[in-house]
C-alpha cells in the first residue's frame, strides 16, 4: 500500500475539505476522524514544545519530552490509518457492487462483503484506540505544561475524544455486515469500555485546564 503522504496527507488543508465534501464515499467519516485525531496529537506535541526548556516547567520535563514523541508518532499513525480507512471502505464499496445473479454470485459477494466489512470495523476500532491514547497523553500532561497554552492542550483533549467517538460510530455500524457475532459481542465491549474511559479523561482534562495551576510531577 502507498504511503498516506502520497494520498490523503499530501492534499492541501483545502483540497481535503473539498474532496470530503464531494458525493464520493472516500474519504468519509472514519478518515475525518482520524485526521482530527492527527490534529489533537499535533497539538499535544505544540504545547510539549512550547513548555520545554523553560525553567519554570522543569519539573515537567520527562513528560514534555514524552509528550511530543508521542504527539509526533500519534499524528503519524493517524494520518496513515486515515488513508486505511478509506481503503477499507472503498473496498467493501466494491464488495456490495459484485452480481448476485447465481447463487455462487451470491455466495462469492457474500463472503466478500463480510471480509471487507471486518477490515472496515477493525480499522476505526485502531483510530478509536489511537484516540485514547492521545487523550491519554493530554491528560498527564494537564497541570504539567505551560499554562499560557492550557487552552490548545482542551482543545487536543476535546478532538482527540470527538475522533475516538466518531470513528467508533464506523466501527458499530459496520459489524453488522461481518456476520460473527462472538467477534462483534468482544469487539463492542471491548469499544465500550474505551469510550467510556475516553469520557472520564476528557472530564478530568476539562477540570485540570479549568484549575489554571500546576500539579505535581508525574512519578518516576
Amino acid at each position: 500500500m502507498e504511503s498516506s503522504p502520497q494520498r490523503l496527507a499530501g492534499l492541501t488543508l483545502a483540497e481535503f475539505s473539498e474532496r470530503l465534501a464531494s458525493a464520493e464515499p472516500v474519504p468519509g467519516g472514519g478518515s475525518a476522524a482520524a485526521v482530527t485525531g492527527s490534529i489533537a496529537a499535533s497539538l499535544l506535541a505544540m504545547v510539549g514544545r512550547l513548555t520545554l526548556d523553560r525553567p519554570k516547567y522543569e519539573p515537567y520535563q520527562s513528560t514534555n519530552e514524552r509528550a511530543v514523541l508521542d504527539g509526533d508518532r500519534g499524528r503519524s499513525v493517524l494520518l496513515e490509518l486515515a488513508d486505511q480507512d478509506s481503503v477499507a471502505y472503498a473496498a467493501f464499496a466494491a464488495a456490495r457492487r459484485m452480481p448476485r445473479d447465481t447463487a455462487e454470485q451470491q455466495q462469492a459477494r457474500g463472503e466478500a462483503t463480510a471480509a471487507a466489512a471486518r477490515v472496515a470495523s477493525e480499522v476505526p476500532l485502531d483510530i478509536v484506540k489511537e484516540c485514547a491514547l492521545i487523550l491519554d497523553e493530554v491528560s498527564a500532561m494537564s497541570g504539567r505544561s505551560n499554562l499560557n497554552a492550557s487552552s490548545d492542550l482542551e482543545v487536543a483533549a476535546r478532538l482527540s475524544a470527538a475522533a475516538a467517538r466518531g470513528a467508533a460510530a464506523n466501527v458499530l455500524i459496520n459489524l453488522p455486515m461481518v456476520g460473527d457475532e462472538a467477534y462483534s459481542g468482544t469487539t463492542k465491549a471491548e469499544l465500550s469500555k474505551i469510550l467510556r474511559d475516553v469520557d472520564r479523561v476528557l472530564a478530568n482534562v476539562t477540570q485540570m485546564v479549568g484549575h489554571g495551576t500546576l500539579r505535581e510531577p508525574e512519578s518516576q
